[in-house]
């Protein structure tokens, strides 16, 4: 039916926004899923994010969790008609690896995507969080914890590449200022999923 995803750097409200959706969408019965994902491969990732393995090895974990992701939750999902709203999808991976690569890859947006390509099937709409690095870390608080991908330098750097890709494809995107009232945010996203799930999907974009 139709694919949702909500992007967003760490501490940009994604988890809130989704949990809110949970009960403002909960007549449309959408089924409501993340990256990584509950699998064994999800499971590897983020213990690749833990021990900071080698960028290149992180990413293709990454990649290998949205294959299995895409085959075995999104795709049976959309052939029963369903709604489908992902916590994070492959828009992540354009933002985040891409800067994790940097000077170990060419060009490594362009390698990121060529992986995708053919298989991985573009979202009908991305909400992307937008929201100061300096409020998204301390809203991020964990008592010095952060995991590698949560350093200011990193975040500015990521969020620069998801505005990026949202200018690309300014049609698929609708940013948001995070930093807004939270229900006033959960209230517009919630509305225009609607008016997304009203949508046909009879011919998939990939």
């Amino acid at each position: 039916m139709v694919l949702i995803t909500i992007e967003g750097i760490d501490g940009s409200g994604k988890s809130t926004l989704v949990s809110a959706l949970r009960e403002l969408l909960s007549d449309l019965d959408p089924l409501f899923t993340r990256e990584p994902g509950s699998t064994w491969v999800g499971e590897q990732v983020r213990r690749a994010i833990a021990e900071e393995i080698d960028p290149i090895a992180e990413a293709l974990l990454f990649i290998a969790d949205h294959a299995v992701h895409v085959s075995g939750v999104i795709r049976p999902a959309l052939a029963e008609g369903k709604l489908v709203i992902s916590d994070r999808y492959r828009d992540s991976r354009y933002a985040y690896q891409a800067v994790t690569l940097q000077g170990v890859l060419p060009d490594p947006l362009s390698w990121l995507k060529d992986i995708h390509a053919g298989w991985s099937i573009t979202p009908d709409l991305t909400f992307l969080l937008v929201l100061p690095v300096n409020e998204a870390l301390s809203r991020m608080d964990r008592g010095g914890a952060l995991e590698h991908f949560e350093t200011a330098d990193l975040l500015e750097d990521v969020q620069r590449q998801y505005l990026a890709l949202a200018e690309e494809e300014p049609s698929r995107f609708l940013v948001i200022d995070a930093g807004k009232d939270e229900r006033e945010i959960q209230e517009f996203v919630a509305d225009s999923i609607r008016q997304c799930a009203g949508w046909s999907r009879s011919r998939r974009r990939h």
